[in-house]
């Protein structure tokens, strides 16, 4: 919608352009009758360059008098034209990559966002905004359609993983400077305090107490009439095994070369070459992944999964004080304190934000020039004319005016010029 003050403007100036131009062609007609042959120069001269500035005018925009008169109409006519060459030179002078970088750099956001980071009023107001946007998040996960499509979308990606060639790559990741030795003395380090638990111990008597009597009634019987408790007898025995398995993770852990280790070695070298070139193996690996996968329990746990997760995130923002809301904010004063007291983090920001715009600036530009060449086309022609006549119209009476008093000077000029003459 056009502005209304700048609408009445043009008004004006059309209605002082149009008198100028109608007193000079009574002024023409006085001077005429009453045989002023300065004034008849001045006034024809003038009457000449109104009507042609007139023309001029009016056809930028629409054919004069609606006559076809050709190239008038120019505007709507070149309309397609002005769009695309509107739309090169926004993307050619405002958007070339060059440019963009030079004024990302020198504005230095990096900066700029410590500064605006460490104001707790912002810091506050950008958590406020992200938990609009988790909340938003948590009622959008809520929809049924929406829940259905990513856990199809989870199980069919899960579906066309290479199990067995992710698992060897991480197998020959944990191979690398002996990382499965570290992984391996950690499970040595968990078993053996796993094995110092009172409950396992009592577990392990126990069970070696039940199996004799199963296995071995008769001796259990016979050392029942020898006075022994067999729980006795199962708790020595526990403790006896238990202390040798200590022994052996000792032996294990302090020996870089035990053999246990070396055949640890052997054992995860083997299921390497296994995953990478026995195609049977990976077949089976493949196909233990699809019967997981297809196993009612697995969409029901994806599904109680995703149910838990939304809820505990409606739980913590109905809270006051709300855990994500907490961290939010530590983790935004944390990031501008850091920003405004480490240059290099700064510096490492901004040529991330560079070499992101320009990974993104030729998509960006044409995709703003396409939009702007569109925008311009799909535009009414009648609403195009009234768009622009309205922001220089003005301007272009002031050329009508300009037109009717310099042309009426050079009328003069060339009637003195003829008088010298003659």
């Amino acid at each position: 919608m056009a502005n209304p003050e700048k609408v009445a403007a043009l008004g004006r100036m059309k209605f002082i352009a149009t008198a100028v131009l109608v007193a000079v062609a009574l002024m023409w007609a006085l001077a005429r009758h009453q045989d002023w042959p300065w004034v008849v120069a001045f006034a024809e001269a003038a009457l000449v360059g109104a009507l042609a500035d007139w023309f001029a005018v009016v056809a930028l925009f629409r054919h004069p008098l609606g006559l076809p008169i050709p190239h008038t109409a120019i505007l709507p006519r070149n309309k397609a034209r002005l769009a695309e060459n509107l739309a090169e030179f926004v993307r050619d002078k405002f958007l070339d990559t060059p440019s963009l970088v030079l004024r990302v750099r020198a504005a230095d956001p990096a900066r700029h966002l410590a500064d605006w980071l460490r104001q707790p009023d912002n810091a506050s107001l950008l958590v406020q905004r992200l938990m609009v946007v988790l909340a938003e998040s948590a009622n959008f996960m809520d929809d049924p359609r929406v829940r259905r499509l990513v856990l199809h979308a989870l199980r069919r990606r899960a579906g066309t993983l290479d199990l067995a060639d992710s698992v060897g790559r991480i197998l020959e990741a944990l191979t690398e400077h002996g990382r499965h030795q570290a992984l391996l003395d950690e499970g040595l380090h968990k078993l053996a305090q796993w094995l110092d638990d009172e409950g396992v111990r009592d577990a392990f008597a126990g069970m070696i107490v039940d199996v004799a009597g199963q296995e071995y009634p008769k001796v259990v019987a016979m050392l029942g009439l020898v006075g022994m408790n067999p729980a006795d007898l199962g708790e020595k025995v526990s403790a006896g095994i238990i202390s040798g398995i200590h022994g052996l993770l000792a032996e294990i852990a302090e020996d870089p070369q035990h053999p246990r280790r070396k055949a640890f070695d052997e054992l995860v070298t083997r299921y390497i070459q296994r995953l990478e070139h026995d195609e049977d193996f990976r077949t089976r690996v493949d196909q233990a992944k699809r019967d997981f996968l297809a196993q009612p329990a697995v969409a029901t746990y994806l599904r109680d999964l995703w149910d838990d997760l939304r809820k505990w995130m409606l739980r913590d923002l109905s809270k006051p004080e709300s855990t994500l809301k907490s961290r939010l904010a530590s983790a935004a004063a944390a990031l501008g304190a850091s920003l405004a007291d480490n240059p290099a983090l700064r510096d490492s920001l901004n040529e991330h934000i560079e070499r992101t715009l320009e990974t993104l600036a030729p998509e960006m530009r044409a995709g703003l020039a396409g939009h702007i060449a569109s925008t311009v086309r799909a535009w009414n022609d009648a609403d195009l004319i009234r768009e622009i006549e309205v922001s220089v119209g003005r301007d272009l009476q002031f050329i009508r005016l300009n037109g009717t008093f310099v042309g009426g000077l050079i009328g003069l000029a060339l009637h003195a010029l003829t008088q010298f003459i003659a």
